[in-house]
C-alpha cells in the first residue's frame, strides 16, 4: 500500500496568528479543500469531555473545524453518541448539557451540535462492514451516518484500557450507539443495583426483549438472563444510574472491534481526520478529572487515513520524555518496573494498543507506513 501523507504543525504561533488560524492553514495544507462540501452535511465527531475534567479540546479548536468546512460551502454540525455507562453523557439532554458547560454551543462552535444517536442513544442504523472478522454490521449513530460527509477531530492522549486514545477511538468507539458501544466493550449482559434501583419500570418500557422482570415484592427490577441480548436500551432508561455493564472483553478484542467500526464509519463517504496531541492525560476524558499529562504537547497533525494518523501521533510521543510528576514517571520509579521501552505500554501495560494498529491495517482501515510534510 502507498504510503499516507500525514501532515504536522506544532504549537508554535506567530504574532497575529493564534493556533486555531493554524489549526484552519494546516487544514488546507493537507487537502480538506479536495473534498467537495457544496450543501453538504458535514458531521465532526469530536468529545465534549465530562463535566469535572478539563483535558478536552477547546471549543475553540472545534470553531476553526467549523469555519474552513463553512468556508467550503459544506454545513457542519458537531456531533458525539451517547456513553454506555452512567454519567453525564448518557442521553442526550444530559449530553448537551454537559457540552453547553464545558463551552461547546452553536456561538462558540459556529454550528450546531447534535447528539448522533439520539435522546436516549437508541437512535442508530446498522451498517455493514465488508472485509472483517469481529463485526458483522456496526450500530452507530443516525445522524452521523446521515451526514454526507465525516471529519473527526480527536484528542490524543493516553487511555486506561486501550492504550492511548486517537482517531480510531474517536470514531470507532465514539460513533457507535449505546448497543455499539455495548458490542465492542462487553460479551454480556448489565447488571442492575437493587440499592440504586426506585422500581420506576422505566427500563422495563424500553427493553424490546422481555429481559427485564419485576418483582413485585421487593419492588426492584432484574435481568432475566434467557431473554435479554445486552443491547443496553435499558441504561439509557434509568435516571438513577442503576443499570451497568460489567463483563468487559479482552483488550484485543475491544481495540478490533474498534477498528472494525471505524471502517463501518468511513467507508464509502469522503472522510478527513484531525488529531491535536495536547494534554496528553493517561486516561480518557470519559473520566470526571484528569490526571496530569503523561508527555509534553506536540502538535497537530492532520490526514485522509485515520490509522496513519494514530501511528504518527503513536510515534511523535514515543519520541518524547516523560514529564515528572505524572503516572508515567511513577510507574518508571517503581520497585520491579518493567521497560517496555514504550510510553503508553509503561503507562498501561495491560492495554495491548498495538493490536488496534495492526488489525486496522489488516481489515484495509489505512496504512500504517506514512510521510510526514510538516508546516511552519
Amino acid at each position: 500500500m502507498e504510503k499516507s501523507k500525514v501532515y504536522f504543525t506544532d504549537f508554535r504561533a506567530k504574532l497575529g496568528e493564534g493556533l486555531p488560524l493554524k489549526l484552519k492553514r494546516l487544514l488546507k495544507k493537507a487537502g480538506i479543500s479536495e473534498i467537495d462540501m457544496e450543501n453538504k452535511f458535514v458531521a465532526i465527531k469530536m468529545h465534549f469531555g465530562e463535566l469535572g475534567n478539563v483535558s478536552f479540546l477547546r471549543p475553540n479548536y472545534a470553531k476553526a473545524v467549523a469555519d474552513v468546512i463553512k468556508e467550503l460551502g459544506g454545513k457542519p454540525f458537531l456531533t458525539d453518541c451517547n456513553t454506555l455507562y452512567p454519567g453525564s453523557r448518557k442521553n442526550a439532554l444530559e449530553h448537551l448539557q454537559c457540552a453547553w458547560e464545558n463551552g461547546f454551543t452553536a456561538m462558540t462552535v459556529g454550528c450546531p451540535i447534535l447528539i448522533g444517536d439520539g435522546l436516549k442513544g437508541t437512535d442508530d442504523i446498522e451498517v455493514p462492514v465488508e472485509g472483517v472478522e469481529y463485526i458483522k454490521s456496526a450500530k452507530i449513530g443516525r445522524a452521523i451516518m446521515d451526514a454526507d460527509i465525516f471529519i473527526s477531530l480527536s484528542h490524543f492522549k493516553g487511555h486506561e484500557t486501550t492504550g492511548f486514545g486517537g482517531a480510531i477511538k474517536n470514531i470507532g468507539m465514539g460513533c457507535g450507539s449505546r448497543a455499539g458501544k455495548k458490542e465492542q466493550h462487553t460479551n454480556g449482559q448489565p447488571t442492575i443495583h437493587e440499592d440504586m434501583c426506585r422500581g420506576c419500570r422505566r427500563c422495563m418500557r424500553e427493553c424490546a426483549n422481555n429481559g427485564l422482570v419485576f418483582d413485585e415484592e421487593t419492588k426492584k427490577m432484574h435481568i432475566d438472563g434467557a431473554n435479554c441480548v445486552g443491547c443496553g436500551r435499558c441504561i439509557g432508561a434509568c435516571n438513577f444510574d442503576a443499570i451497568e455493564f460489567e463483563n468487559w472483553a479482552a483488550t484485543k478484542d475491544l481495540n478490533c472491534r474498534m477498528a472494525e467500526y471505524t471502517k463501518a464509519v468511513v467507508d464509502g463517504r469522503p472522510n478527513f481526520h484531525i488529531s491535536l496531541v495536547v494534554d496528553v492525560s493517561p486516561n480518557c476524558d470519559c473520566h470526571a478529572e484528569n490526571d496530569a499529562p503523561i508527555l509534553p504537547n506536540i502538535g497537530m497533525f492532520a490526514s485522509f487515513d485515520p490509522l496513519a494518523l494514530d501511528q504518527a501521533c503513536v510515534d511523535a510521543c514515543l519520541k518524547m520524555q516523560p514529564l515528572p510528576n505524572s503516572q508515567l514517571s511513577e510507574n518508571m520509579h517503581k520497585e520491579g518496573f518493567c521497560d517496555h521501552h514504550d510510553h503508553f505500554e509503561n503507562s498501561t501495560p495491560e492495554s495491548e494498543y498495538k493490536t488496534c494498529l495492526e488489525h486496522a491495517e489488516k481489515i484495509g482501515l489505512g496504512s500504517r507506513e506514512y510521510e510526514l510534510i510538516v508546516m511552519k
